[in-house]
């Protein structure tokens, strides 16, 4: 389980995240969706502990990502958008790298890692060089090296961006299949259809705030619209003029 306490981040003079919370449950997935610059990156290196928050805290299976950092690492497997390879090192090499800083070694990680090469399709290029991988194929190698120490919580920042049909189809049945093993899920992405088909809750951020939180459905019918993205685009849209209505009235009093 991942929890967020009242998450913040100021880059010197910009609030990046204002003061979010929400709470992803063991076998959930859990979308945090939002425009460009809305802050969810932030959050997510937050989350990860790359970033130390301003104010507030976040626990991922029960461990505190300020105090308790290692613990956090060992309990989380990340995917991120802008992850790459060694293009002189092999898949099987890169698993065993990953789970060699884990503190993983011998015949249990050769194992694990046998495992993943199997449940992730990459039997064909397992001990091939990375030079010449298809986005398709480094972004299942990526995968497995998030997963090779079996973490109980995932996070996965655009885990589809850019992949074919058949490597997208893929990645969702292997977030399917975290879902099922019980694992906590953190989905960023900007496929709305993709959010319907995977997320049992999601919230939506915007300019560092959440300004909506609850399953696809629940916000479909709140709004009336017909898809999530209808409804997203009515949530940020209403911020928007709330926000310009707000600068007016500061204009006035001044």
């Amino acid at each position: 389980m991942i929890k967020v306490e009242h998450l913040a981040k100021t880059f010197k003079q910009f609030e990046a995240v204002k003061d979010i919370s929400f709470t992803a449950h063991d076998g959930e997935v859990f979308g945090l969706l939002g425009p460009n610059g809305a802050g969810k990156t932030t959050t997510l290196r937050m989350l990860s502990t790359v970033v130390t928050p301003t104010a507030g805290t976040a626990q991922v299976n029960g461990f505190d990502i300020r105090h308790q950092k290692d613990q956090v690492r060992s309990s989380l497997g990340i995917l991120v958008e802008s992850a790459g390879l060694y293009s002189h090192s092999t898949t099987r090499e890169h698993l065993r790298f990953i789970g060699n800083l884990h503190g993983l070694n011998g015949n249990g990680l050769e194992k694990r890692i046998n495992d993943l090469i199997e449940a992730l399709a990459m039997t064909d290029f397992a001990d091939r060089r990375a030079e010449g991988f298809s986005r398709g194929m480094v972004r299942k190698v990526v995968m497995g090296m998030a997963l090779v120490h079996n973490p109980p919580n995932v996070i996965l920042d655009e885990p589809t961006q850019g992949l074919d049909v058949v490597s997208t189809r893929a990645v969702r049945e292997i977030i399917h299949r975290f879902k099922t093993e019980g694992r906590c899920v953190i989905l960023s992405t900007h496929h709305m259809d993709e959010v319907e088909r995977l997320c049992d809750r999601v919230a939506i951020i915007h300019r560092g705030q959440i300004l909506e939180s609850g399953t696809p459905r629940e916000l479909i019918q709140k709004y009336n619209t017909e898809s999530l993205e209808s409804a997203f685009v009515e949530i940020i849209g209403a911020e928007a003029l709330l926000a310009e209505a707000e600068r007016e009235a500061q204009h006035h009093k001044s």
